[in-house]
């Protein structure tokens, strides 16, 4: 990861309240485990100028990384970016369901994939990396080829990084937790005592809120 572009992503993320920081007053997820930090990337797409920052540095990151045939978005939030990727460097787009259409043909990947093809996952967050293996994993059932998914962020768990060396993908993230949390600081959108208490979430977020007296 390069820290200059993760610095500057992390920089538009606290800027535009794509990331919010709350250690105090965590927040309570679907799941009910609570967490001092809320990631919502699909605000990107309601900022023109900072998406065609993060546009541009998923690009470096794909050509860096070699030659595909496929961009292949994450439903619903990596599409917009696999959109605006692969309309950018003139390659075909499909986006992987969460789990394959009821009806009609069924679809589990929607647009033009064909046997043998070289693509590439686009997603917006990684957190257990489960979701992202999924779209992995069905590129690979349709006999496409897929060995990289690229993200805006990471949280780093260690579920991820064993969930992607297990399927054998490399994940490429533009910026990770701790850059965020250290340009937050620096910044003054937490206090510096506060770092520590949110990094630690990462490191099992089920036990964090009972953890840090919150339960």
């Amino acid at each position: 990861m390069d820290k200059k572009t993760a610095e500057v992503v992390a920089k538009i993320l606290l800027k535009i309240g794509a990331i919010s920081l709350r250690p105090k007053k965590p927040y309570k997820y679907a799941s009910g485990i609570l967490s001092p930090v809320y990631t919502d990337c699909r605000l990107l797409i309601s900022y023109p100028k900072e998406r065609k920052v993060i546009r541009n540095l998923y690009i470096k990151n794909i050509k860096k990384s070699g030659k595909f045939e496929v961009i292949a978005g994450t439903a619903t939030a990596g599409i917009p970016h696999a959109a605006w990727i692969a309309d950018k460097m003139n390659l075909p787009l499909v986006y992987v369901r969460g789990k394959a259409k009821d009806h009609g043909k069924g679809n589990s990947i929607e647009g033009s994939f064909n046997i043998g093809q070289k693509a590439v996952v686009i997603e917006d967050l990684i957190s257990t990396g489960t979701s992202s293996i999924d779209s992995v994993k069905e590129i690979r059932n349709q006999k496409g080829k897929v060995s990289f998914i690229f993200s805006i962020i990471t949280y780093d768990m260690k579920q991820a990084i064993d969930n992607f060396k297990k399927n054998k993908v490399k994940l490429i993230s533009l910026t990770n937790f701790k850059t965020v949390v250290k340009i937050a600081v620096l910044n003054k959108y937490i206090k510096e005592q506060d770092a520590s208490v949110i990094l630690e979430w990462t490191k099992n977020p089920p036990s964090w809120g009972k953890k840090m007296g919150f339960e």
